[in-house]
Protein backbone atom coordinates (compact mmCIF):
# COMPACT_ATOMS: atom_id res chain seq x y z
CA UNK A 1 0.00 0.00 0.00
CA UNK A 2 0.72 3.32 -0.89
CA UNK A 3 0.02 7.22 0.57
CA UNK A 4 -2.84 8.21 -1.51
CA UNK A 5 -4.12 4.87 -2.35
CA UNK A 6 -7.52 4.46 -1.70
CA UNK A 7 -8.27 0.53 -0.30
CA UNK A 8 -11.34 -1.23 0.27
CA UNK A 9 -10.91 -3.58 3.62
CA UNK A 10 -12.09 -7.04 4.34
CA UNK A 11 -15.50 -7.49 5.67
CA UNK A 12 -14.40 -8.84 9.35
CA UNK A 13 -12.28 -5.49 9.46
CA UNK A 14 -15.32 -2.78 7.87
CA UNK A 15 -17.37 -4.41 10.71
CA UNK A 16 -15.21 -3.79 13.43
CA UNK A 17 -14.20 0.13 12.50
CA UNK A 18 -18.05 0.61 12.00
CA UNK A 19 -19.86 -1.60 14.53
CA UNK A 20 -17.36 -1.69 17.28
CA UNK A 21 -15.36 1.15 17.15
CA UNK A 22 -18.39 3.39 15.53
CA UNK A 23 -16.15 5.46 12.83
CA UNK A 24 -17.97 7.39 10.35
CA UNK A 25 -16.82 8.83 6.98
CA UNK A 26 -13.87 11.36 7.55
CA UNK A 27 -12.89 9.75 10.22
CA UNK A 28 -9.22 8.01 11.00
CA UNK A 29 -7.42 5.28 11.83
CA UNK A 30 -4.34 2.92 11.95
CA UNK A 31 -4.36 0.32 9.46
CA UNK A 32 -1.61 -2.91 9.69
CA UNK A 33 -1.00 -5.87 7.59
CA UNK A 34 1.96 -7.16 8.88
CA UNK A 35 4.40 -5.94 6.31
CA UNK A 36 6.36 -3.99 8.80
CA UNK A 37 4.13 -0.56 8.15
CA UNK A 38 1.48 1.42 10.10
CA UNK A 39 -1.42 3.26 7.76
CA UNK A 40 -2.87 6.35 8.64
CA UNK A 41 -6.07 6.27 6.80
CA UNK A 42 -9.46 8.50 6.54
CA UNK A 43 -12.39 6.35 5.99
CA UNK A 44 -14.08 7.74 2.52
CA UNK A 45 -16.70 5.06 2.49
CA UNK A 46 -18.73 3.38 5.24
CA UNK A 47 -21.59 0.91 4.47
CA UNK A 48 -22.95 -1.74 6.61
CA UNK A 49 -20.33 -4.27 4.57
CA UNK A 50 -17.84 -2.36 2.98
CA UNK A 51 -15.81 0.28 3.91
CA UNK A 52 -13.18 2.44 1.84
CA UNK A 53 -10.39 4.28 3.25
CA UNK A 54 -7.43 6.22 1.83
CA UNK A 55 -3.58 6.03 2.85
CA UNK A 56 -2.73 9.54 3.94
CA UNK A 57 0.91 8.06 5.40
CA UNK A 58 3.19 5.40 5.69
CA UNK A 59 4.88 4.55 8.47
CA UNK A 60 8.17 2.07 9.22
CA UNK A 61 7.28 0.49 12.41
CA UNK A 62 10.31 -1.85 14.37
CA UNK A 63 8.51 -2.59 17.80
CA UNK A 64 10.09 -6.47 17.38
CA UNK A 65 12.00 -8.11 20.37
CA UNK A 66 15.57 -8.56 19.05
CA UNK A 67 15.36 -11.65 20.12
CA UNK A 68 13.81 -14.52 17.77
CA UNK A 69 11.79 -16.66 20.06
CA UNK A 70 10.02 -19.24 18.78
CA UNK A 71 7.28 -21.50 20.82
CA UNK A 72 7.11 -25.43 20.10
CA UNK A 73 3.21 -26.03 21.06
CA UNK A 74 1.56 -29.01 21.81
CA UNK A 75 -2.15 -28.73 20.49
CA UNK A 76 -3.88 -27.63 23.13
CA UNK A 77 -8.12 -28.88 22.59
CA UNK A 78 -10.44 -25.88 22.30
CA UNK A 79 -10.07 -22.40 23.32
CA UNK A 80 -6.85 -23.40 25.26
CA UNK A 81 -4.62 -23.13 21.99
CA UNK A 82 -6.32 -20.13 21.21
CA UNK A 83 -5.46 -18.57 24.16
CA UNK A 84 -1.69 -19.95 24.35
CA UNK A 85 -1.26 -18.58 20.45
CA UNK A 86 -3.03 -14.76 21.33
CA UNK A 87 -0.73 -14.35 24.82
CA UNK A 88 2.13 -15.94 22.46
CA UNK A 89 1.68 -13.43 20.26
CA UNK A 90 1.60 -10.16 22.30
CA UNK A 91 4.62 -11.15 24.35
CA UNK A 92 6.87 -11.34 21.30
CA UNK A 93 7.28 -14.86 19.84
CA UNK A 94 8.64 -14.85 16.80
CA UNK A 95 7.21 -18.13 15.62
CA UNK A 96 4.57 -20.46 16.76
CA UNK A 97 5.03 -24.33 15.64
CA UNK A 98 2.28 -26.63 16.74
CA UNK A 99 3.51 -29.77 17.28
CA UNK A 100 1.93 -33.57 18.05
CA UNK A 101 3.12 -34.45 21.42
CA UNK A 102 2.96 -37.94 22.73
CA UNK A 103 0.28 -37.15 24.91
CA UNK A 104 -1.84 -34.74 22.60
CA UNK A 105 -4.95 -35.77 22.84
CA UNK A 106 -6.39 -33.35 19.65
CA UNK A 107 -6.27 -35.74 16.50
CA UNK A 108 -6.57 -33.71 13.14
CA UNK A 109 -6.77 -34.92 10.22
CA UNK A 110 -5.53 -32.95 6.95
CA UNK A 111 -9.28 -31.62 6.05
CA UNK A 112 -9.55 -30.21 10.07
CA UNK A 113 -5.69 -29.52 10.52
CA UNK A 114 -6.48 -26.57 7.41
CA UNK A 115 -9.48 -25.41 8.66
CA UNK A 116 -7.64 -25.00 12.64
CA UNK A 117 -4.29 -23.78 10.68
CA UNK A 118 -6.70 -20.95 9.38
CA UNK A 119 -8.62 -19.78 12.60
CA UNK A 120 -4.87 -19.86 14.33
CA UNK A 121 -3.96 -17.33 11.91
CA UNK A 122 -6.80 -15.14 12.23
CA UNK A 123 -6.43 -15.39 16.28
CA UNK A 124 -2.48 -14.16 15.75
CA UNK A 125 -3.71 -11.73 13.30
CA UNK A 126 -6.00 -10.22 16.01
CA UNK A 127 -3.51 -10.96 18.99
CA UNK A 128 -1.00 -8.75 16.24
CA UNK A 129 -3.69 -5.82 15.95
CA UNK A 130 -4.32 -5.62 19.87
CA UNK A 131 -0.70 -5.76 20.66
CA UNK A 132 0.73 -3.29 18.39
CA UNK A 133 2.80 -5.75 16.00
Amino acid sequence: MHSGQTVTLPEETANHLVRVMRLREGDTCVLFNGDGHDYSATLTAAGKREVQVRIDAVQAVDNESPLAITLLQGIARGEKMDLILQKATELGVSAIVPVNAERTEVKLDAARAEKRVAHWNNVVTSACGQSGR
